[in-house]
């Protein structure tokens, strides 16, 4: 299933075609999208994995939207405003038969949820927001952003790469190649311009009052990418919202820390209490410090040292201090011998 479970087919009421898949059972939940690719985001393992691990618990419904991926690329570029993409939405949750659903918004999806919600207060259950804020460009104006965002019009191409290294944080291996490809392949140049630029218009604070769902708001993200206090304005402004700040730097869930991020937020979703994702505990007797904590769960993760330095936002030479101090305070001779480690206390 390297291009995850078969792809179904909506129909949008200005006649859009809209791919989506499901997978599992129990509670719906629908991933909204962002830039992306279905197809190819299933051959990423750490997306993979966190696709099938919420399949466990719940119905994950998947989908591409309009001008992206699998879906109807053949779409008017000046189309892509907030109602455009609720078309979408609305068209995946009636073709799936969701009576009741959750939604998790990432990134730019984030107000298409916000909106959704507020529209259909019985339909919606909860809600996980992730990178995004209620007015897009709040989320979309730091300088390492805008500097991504010039790259769609020079070069496709080197956008995909940076975005998925650079400004995500995936190391420069066979995940991070993937990423990138996901990126590369999920839209033509001229509609990921015209996505962006339609995003950066796109505003529901009006709407947030009207969000009856409970919603959790998570932060994971270096100040060069979304300041927390964009989430923590997000999570004040929702009726029901709570933030909760993830441990490390990584702009994106589900890699630095899966385990904890996909506990939290099956938890969440499924009904239960919002609980932190647990940080275990290092020994004091071992005397690791914060980071070093972050660059062992790195480490264990299968990161390099370049990858390690990205997610962190660190030297590659601060990154190999930090390991050798590390490796002597745990008795390790090698990256083995630290992953070992950090299964055995839980921190991988």
């Amino acid at each position: 299933m390297e291009a995850g479970p078969d792809l179904h087919y909506a129909r949008t009421s200005d006649g859009v075609t809209i791919a989506y898949q499901v997978l599992g059972r129990g509670p719906a939940v629908v991933w909204l999208p962002s830039l992306g690719n279905l197809r190819a985001q299933w051959r990423v393992p750490v997306l993979r994995a966190a696709y099938e691990h919420l399949a466990r618990s719940m119905t994950l419904v998947l989908y591409d939207g309009r001008g992206m991926g699998s879906s109807d690329r053949r779409i008017d570029p000046n189309e892509l405003d907030l109602d455009a993409h609720l078309r979408d939405l609305d068209a995946v949750v009636t073709a799936a038969g969701l009576e009741t659903t959750a939604l998790l918004g990432y990134y730019h999806s984030t107000t298409t949820a916000i909106a959704f919600a507020a529209e259909h207060r019985r339909q919606v259950t909860r809600m996980v927001l992730f990178g995004g804020a209620a007015r897009l460009r709040d989320a979309m104006s730091p300088v390492q952003t805008q500097a991504l965002l010039s790259l769609v019009d020079q070069d496709w191409d080197l956008f995909a790469d940076t975005a998925a290294h650079a400004w995500l944080g995936w190391a420069a291996g066979e995940s991070g190649r993937l990423v990138a490809e996901g990126f590369r392949s999920a839209a033509a140049p001229s509609v990921a311009k015209a996505w962006f630029a339609a995003a950066a218009a796109i505003d529901v604070t009006d709407r947030l009052p009207e969000v009856a769902a409970p919603t959790l708001v998570l932060h994971r993200q270096g100040e060069r990418q979304i300041p927390v206090e964009v989430s923590r304005r997000l999570a004040e402004a929702l009726p029901h919202g709570r933030l909760v700040e993830l441990e490390g730097s990584s702009p994106t869930l589900f890699m630095a820390n899966a385990r904890g991020d996909l506990e939290l937020v099956t938890r969440f979703l499924t009904g239960g209490d919002v609980v932190p994702p647990a940080v275990p505990a290092t020994p004091p007797a071992d005397g690791v410090t914060a980071r070093e904590l972050d660059v062992l769960r790195l480490v264990a993760a299968g990161e390099s040292n370049a990858g390690i330095a990205r997610s962190l936002g660190i030297t590659v030479h601060t990154v190999e201090r930090h390991t050798a101090n590390l490796y002597r305070k745990i008795g390790a001779r090698g990256r083995a011998d630290a992953t070992a480690y950090a299964l055995r206390r839980g921190i991988a």
